[in-house]
């Protein structure tokens, strides 16, 4: 089967090492395609606010500015419909689980052969979804994802803010906004979450992020 040539593919890695190898992978399963990387979050939303349209992200589960699976949220609110497959180093079936459960194209252990993960660039970029066996959606994960779908983009901006452990203050600095509007947001986040506070919306956060923002690869 002919693969449809051209478009680009984002490599979201800190590492410069493992962000050639991915990008020998992609241009491997995807001829003609054109290949774009950074080594944070932020600098994956500046090139999705620049290009607008990626056939396919590749996603580094632990980045400088991440924490658990927050930047996995973050570029999903940006991407769209583009399929975001997470890599990791750590094999740990829990992360599996949970990216699986927020709604990730797939995982990739960095420590697969470079024909195998192209194989699967290929496969999750056709529309399947690839995940190492014997994987399920965890239900606890779940259901946190299902009481953050709610959430507006901006909403959902102040409450990872939140979760990265900033004030107001700092909160209406990065984001460009008042601290009235900060205090507005995370009031119709407490709502939508069923909460009264800041601690009860962390606790509710805790399955997408848990402790695995702390852990480095």
């Amino acid at each position: 089967m002919m693969v449809e040539r051209g478009g680009h593919v984002l490599i979201a890695d800190d590492h410069p090492l493992t962000r050639e190898g991915l990008s020998l992978a992609v241009r491997s399963a995807l001829p003609g395609i054109a290949v774009d990387t950074a080594g944070t979050i932020a600098e994956s939303e500046t090139a999705l606010a620049a290009r607008k349209v990626y056939r396919l992200i590749l996603l580094d589960f632990m980045l400088p500015d991440a924490r658990g699976y927050s930047g996995l949220l973050r570029l999903q609110y940006l991407a769209g419909g583009t399929p975001i497959a997470v890599v990791s180093a750590r094999e740990d079936m829990q992360l599996v689980e949970a990216a699986k459960a927020l709604g990730a194209a797939g995982f990739l252990f960095k420590s697969r052969p470079l024909d195998e993960i192209a194989t699967a660039v290929r496969r999750i970029e056709g529309g399947e979804s690839m995940f190492p066996p014997q994987v399920r959606s965890s239900d606890v994960i779940s259901g946190a994802r299902s009481r953050i779908s709610d959430l507006s983009g901006a909403q959902l901006k102040v409450l990872l803010a939140l979760a990265d452990g900033r004030l107001n203050k700092q909160i209406a600095s990065d984001l460009a906004i008042t601290e009235a509007t900060v205090k507005a947001h995370l009031t119709a986040v407490f709502r939508k979450l069923g909460v009264t506070n800041r601690t009860q919306a962390l606790l509710a956060m805790q399955p997408l992020l848990g402790d695995a923002g702390a852990i480095a690869e």
